[in-house]
């Protein structure tokens, strides 16, 4: 029941929730239309803080009517409390609406059938009889008595949190982390919320704390500031913060005096936390990360190679004979450079011919024999590399066998990867932390070649590592910068090169290009255009899938030409024909064939931020949802799917590493904080086929004009420029 008796004087109604049309997670807040009880064929819209409420579920709600101005008569609900269902119906809605997993409509309607108006009671007192009912055996029997157990557990979590000021989102994944203890968990210490479960952050932990009596300027919260201002640096990027800096940004956060600030510093380096070198304050690991890459990298060029390729000129003749293929002598030193190398780095924009360079490098190591592997850091990137190459490539993660049961890779310095020399594209995403750990598994005799495009934002994880490895001077770097003939047909190739140089793009936009600029200065009509092209123009015209071959890519997710709100205009699209099976997600829904991406690293899964997949099933009595991604479909709990978001739109940081046959890339002003020559860079040279520009010219002209790139807090370069001198 929800805390407090109702107020004198407030309406009482009974009756079942039929449908939420709005749901923020956030603070509980719920648009719902429910059905009186006394009013079974008249359908009423309920509005307030109603915490764990689902769809088919019979309340008491107290409350009083008002008239709103653009919505008509709504009953705004004081409090409310849960009832069991009184009828066969209400009972078979309640059981059928996936609140407890294991039954979804087909098992409720078949217990209904079997127990009637005492089916609750036989799950609740006798749940052996279950088993006397069609398709109900011991295996389900027992996850629906868990999960009887579970709801009852968890409406006390959302009851306790939401008297805290926290809403309903996260109660599921709290419980799930803490089980009947989570409350106490909470209580004693609501800072662990931050770092135990994905998508709570330290204000609301904090606000938690606050509520359960907490002081401001308790050494206990300041030192749980200190890692909250440090973890979002490294958000941003950065592998330190100045101590000026985090002393400041501590207090600012934490409204607490930053003379508090220092001698926390001081007790979590103390504890190992932190790292203090000088005037820079490092989280331990990231600290432990930079000077590991610089360890390897040393380590790995003061060994003698396991291999040379003798006669290389002459292998090279030989290669173009067989293969048929023209290296331009740019190329050949390439080859010749990396081959010659411990540690050498690939560079150059799209047309330069880095894809046909590395063809080279393969084919040259297949011919001796020299046993190699093949790497990227994401799925799709990994993909590319093996259709382009014909030999096989992995994540770094596979690679290095990463180990969800003990959370580390079982390739490193005691266990190296067996080959001669590794090749890793797409190497300007790589961040310190996963450079660090793949550098410890390489074996020094090894050759490591590095390929990718400085010119493309930095990773979306701490560190500039492939940038700061080619400022430092300590390993060789050759930079691919002629653009083919061929590739000069492709106003996406040049384009690109153009916006790189700062100058505007051009646009002809006839028939036959493969780079577009549709303008619209209204930024009310451009989602509509969006839509228009994604869903009719485009497909027709190219012959193409609209989900899996055209992707919008953006500056943001945020306003009408984000992704979050052409995510919604898509899905209504392009799934208007798929409306029978669906999973209610608040206001929103989930449907089976919706293109979805990964936003988070989930080591459980093997799935990485970034990765994009399909729904392939929605199962609503075990509450799981497949999602296909390439040939692999993995299961995800209905609570683990804030984990998922749909991937119609995406941002241009989380389309890093894959290509699309279609791009779609909307500009407008408004994304004026977040425009600069590196974003749209990377954007354009997503698409394979076609690009096509919406919006305004003007915001593309502040983006190419923009190049003052957020400069990370590093020290990578200087350690490795220090390591040449020794």
């Amino acid at each position: 029941m929800e805390e407090g008796t109702p107020k004198p004087n407030l309406i009482a109604l009974k009756g079942v929730v039929e449908r939420i049309t709005f749901q923020n997670d956030e603070n509980g807040y719920i648009v719902a239309r429910f059905k009186p009880e006394d009013r079974p064929y008249h359908l009423v819209t309920v509005v307030g803080n109603m915490p764990s409420v689902s769809v088919g579920e019979t309340l008491a709600i107290y409350g009083y009517w008002k008239d709103h101005t653009r919505y008509g008569e709504q009953f705004n609900i004081e409090s409310y409390e849960t009832l069991l269902p009184a009828t066969v119906e209400g009972i078979k809605k309640y059981l059928g609406s996936g609140l407890i997993k294991g039954i979804g409509p087909v098992t409720a309607e078949r217990l209904v059938k079997a127990f009637g108006l005492s089916t609750l009671e036989v799950i609740e007192k006798d749940p052996e009889r279950m088993l006397e009912v069609d398709g109900v055996g011991k295996k389900r029997m027992e996850m629906i008595v868990r999960a009887w157990a579970d709801q009852k557990e968890i409406k006390n979590v959302m009851i306790f949190l939401q008297q805290h000021g926290v809403g309903t989102a996260y109660a599921v994944k709290i419980y799930k982390e803490y089980g009947n203890g989570a409350i106490v968990v909470v209580k004693n210490n609501p800072y662990r919320l931050a770092s135990d479960i994905w998508g709570i952050g330290f204000k609301t932990a904090d606000r938690i704390a606050a509520s359960l009596g907490v002081a401001k300027d308790s050494p206990y919260r300041i030192m749980a500031g200190v890692r909250y201002v440090l973890g979002e640096a490294t958000e941003d990027g950065h592998i330190y913060l100045p101590r000026d800096e985090l002393v400041e940004k501590t207090g600012k956060a934490l409204e607490v005096e930053p003379t508090l600030v220092p001698q926390i510093i001081a007790e979590l380096d103390k504890a190992g936390e932190v790292f203090i070198e000088g005037d820079r304050i490092y989280l331990a690991s990231l600290y432990y990360a930079e000077v590991g890459i610089v360890e390897s990298l040393k380590r790995i060029i003061e060994a003698k190679p396991s291999f040379t390729i003798p006669n290389i000129e002459v292998q090279i003749r030989d290669l173009e004979r067989r293969t048929k293929i023209a290296f331009s002598d740019r190329q050949k030193e390439a080859i010749r450079t990396v081959l010659g190398n411990k540690v050498a780095v690939l560079t150059g924009g799209p047309g330069t011919g880095k894809t046909t360079t590395i063809l080279g490098i393969i084919n040259l190591l297949k011919a001796s024999q020299i046993p190699f592997l093949l790497a990227a850091p994401t799925g799709r990137a990994a993909k590319r590399m093996s259709e382009v190459s014909g030999a096989e490539a992995k994540t770094i993660h596979r690679l290095l066998e990463f180990s969800p049961a003990t959370g580390k890779f079982k390739k490193n310095r005691e266990s190296p990867l067996e080959a001669d020399a590794v090749l890793i594209d797409e190497a300007s995403m790589v961040d310190a932390v996963l450079m660090n750990n793949l550098l410890k598994a390489i074996s020094p005799p090894s050759l490591l070649i590095l390929v990718g495009d400085v010119d493309q934002l930095p990773p979306v994880g701490a560190g500039n590592v492939l940038k700061d490895i080619i400022n430092s001077g300590l390993v060789k770097v050759i930079t691919l910068d002629v653009i083919f003939r061929q590739a000069q047909k492709s106003l996406i190739v040049t384009n690109a090169h153009r916006i790189n140089k700062g100058e505007f793009p051009q646009i002809k936009n006839q028939q036959g290009d493969d780079f577009f600029f549709l303008e619209e200065d209204d930024a009310e009509k451009l989602p509509d255009l969006v839509k228009d092209l994604c869903t009719k123009r485009l497909p027709d015209y190219y012959n193409v899938d609209p989900v899996e071959d055209i992707q919008v890519i953006c500056p943001t997710n945020r306003g009408k030409v984000g992704s979050t709100a052409l995510n919604m205009l898509l899905q209504e699209a392009l799934q208007a024909s798929r409306r029978d099976v669906s999973l209610p997600r608040g206001s929103r829904k989930l449907y089976v064939g919706d293109k979805v991406i990964q936003l988070r690293n989930n080591y459980d899964k093997v799935v990485f931020n970034g990765d994009i997949g399909r729904v392939a099933r929605i199962d609503l009595e075990d509450q799981v949802v497949g999602i296909r991604y390439d040939d692999r479909l993995i299961d995800y709990d209905f609570s683990d799917l804030d984990e998922l978001s749909l991937a119609y739109a995406i941002s241009v940081h989380r389309s890093q590493g894959s290509e699309y046959k279609v791009v779609v890339f909307p500009l407008a002003t408004q994304h004026y904080m977040l425009l600069q020559r590196s974003l749209v860079y990377t954007g354009i040279t997503r698409a394979k086929k076609a690009l096509v520009m919406v919006g305004m010219k003007k915001a593309l002209w502040i983006a190419i004009k923009n190049d003052n790139v957020q400069k990370r807090y590093t020290t990578l370069a200087e350690r490795l420029r220090e390591a040449k001198r020794l």
